[in-house]
């Protein structure tokens, strides 16, 4: 996986320092409104309460723009789970048509392809899981082409090779889009200084109006540290509540272990 300078952090973690930080900086620009206002300065609510619901405007463009990008890698990964699962199926069943020991051997390196691929999700070691995937593909691309030089007519090994080139372009398509292609840092920092600078400007507000809204700034933290957290954590496959699903391989596995070759 792509290493992001967040990572260092669970996603649990940030999401209770999210909430921290947050109220911290609700608190600093309270009491930097009570010293403005304590110096009887002139200082207008109606004017600062437009730059506050401005701001605040910006952040939740920001998040919702954050979001729609961590949604979106996040559906790609669940479609390219359903779309292997699909392929190595089709590879599998073509491969019963292959003569022997070919068809047996393919077989079995696909059951134990789909075994890696089924872990991979939950493992703490991906280079090892990848470097597994990358073997088990050269030793079938080995054996499907033993079986082309000796049947190069035939239209099943044709097919066979087809669909082992979709698994093979799958993987690599996992590798890329599901564990490399995360949202950029620089967006993270972004969207956390826009966040306090709105949370500020909102416990300014409220420090030169002279009244604490603890009720409303609460549910406005809450609310904003919890859409980061869902920002994070759809984009750490590996982690958090939101991991993409297994289950269109796990019903693979199933099938390919109860009718072995």
């Amino acid at each position: 996986m792509e290493n992001h300078p967040l990572d260092i952090i669970p996603v649990w973690g940030l999401f209770v320092t999210t909430i921290v930080f947050v109220f911290a900086v609700v608190e600093i620009g309270f009491r930097l409104g009570e010293v403005k206002r304590r110096r009887n300065d002139d200082v207008k609510d109606a004017a600062v309460g437009s730059m506050v619901g401005a701001t605040l405007g910006l952040l939740a463009f920001m998040l919702a723009f954050t979001f729609g990008m961590a949604a979106t890698r996040h559906d790609t990964r669940r479609t390219l789970v359903f779309d292997e699962a699909n392929a190595l199926q089709t590879a599998y069943l073509r491969a019963d048509l292959l003569p022997q020991p070919h068809s047996t051997k393919i077989r079995r390196l696909l059951r134990d392809y789909v075994e890696v691929r089924f872990q991979w999700n939950g493992t703490q070691d991906l280079q090892k899981a990848i470097a597994r995937s990358d073997d088990i593909q050269q030793r079938l691309w080995s054996e499907a082409v033993a079986v082309a030089e000796k049947n190069p007519d035939s239209v099943v090994v044709g097919l066979f090779i087809s669909t082992l080139n979709d698994v093979i372009e799958l993987h690599a398509k996992r590798v890329r889009i599901g564990l490399k292609s995360r949202i950029p840092t620089v967006i993270f920092f972004v969207l956390f200084f826009v966040t306090s600078l709105a949370t500020v400007s909102m416990g300014y507000l409220a420090g030169i109006a002279g009244k604490r809204t603890n009720t409303v700034s609460i549910a406005l933290v809450l609310a904003f540290s919890s859409v980061i957290y869902l920002i994070i954590d759809l984009d750490r496959p590996q982690e958090g509540l939101l991991k993409v699903s297994q289950q269109p391989m796990q019903e693979l596995r199933q099938k390919i272990t109860i009718s072995p070759p």
